[in-house]
């Protein structure tokens, strides 16, 4: 499966970005917006390519050509403001979504967060966050792409467990490292148990396999 990551210099994604690139598998495009960035890839001999999510959508076409799913873990970061939440976690992803279809793209894994699909159990402090992520999946639900919505909770920079929990309703405030957010969005591509549903994400104690195969 070739498979473009967008926001392929992003913790989450580009530790996809690598995990792809080592499996027989699958083959990936790392999409970044710097050529600083493109040359880092290309340097690991990773296919890269410029695009931007504030660009047109013919050019995120464009940057989707030719691949079989898409993988969206891209954001705006903690350090803007709600304007760029909008434009990049929110018309950015919709964007995608729009571009993945007129590519010809079949499989869609969007990087949400823990409770999005719940308006009760929303982050009030960030809540234009939540507010982007939830319109966001439901403008993919909608779409015509085999989708699936991986929603995990505060996300950690340590190394993963690669033990997870997995629910269509995890209310609970709970943390999981990005390397098992990673591990998770590479091991749903095929898996069928993750096709058009999504999921709220924790640290658990079931492999990755047995957890996604719960579903």
């Amino acid at each position: 499966m070739k498979v473009l990551v967008v926001g392929a210099n992003g913790q989450i994604g580009k530790q996809a970005t690598e995990f792809l690139h080592d499996y027989d598998e699958h083959h990936v495009r790392a999409m970044v917006r710097k050529e600083e960035q493109l040359n880092e890839f290309k340097e690991k001999g990773i296919e890269a390519v410029l695009a931007d999510l504030e660009g047109s959508v013919d050019q995120l076409t464009q940057a989707a050509e030719g691949c079989d799913a898409v993988i969206f873990a891209a954001g705006s970061g903690g350090q803007t403001g709600a304007d760029k939440t909008l434009l990049i976690d929110l018309d950015g992803a919709i964007k995608m979504v729009e571009a993945a279809e007129k590519a010809g793209v079949e499989r869609f894994l969007m990087v949400s967060a823990l409770q999005a699909h719940n308006r009760d159990n929303w982050n009030e402090k960030i809540r234009h966050y939540y507010v982007a992520k939830h319109y966001a999946d439901k403008a993919l639900v909608a779409s015509s792409l085999n989708h699936t919505i991986v929603r995990p909770g505060g996300l950690l920079n340590e190394p993963g467990t690669g033990k997870i929990k997995v629910a269509d309703d995890l209310p609970e405030r709970a943390t999981i490292p990005r390397e098992d957010v990673a591990r998770v969005l590479v091991a749903s591509l095929n898996q069928e148990k993750t096709f058009n549903r999504g999921f709220d994400l924790l640290s658990g104690d079931q492999s990755i396999e047995v957890a996604l195969n719960s579903l």
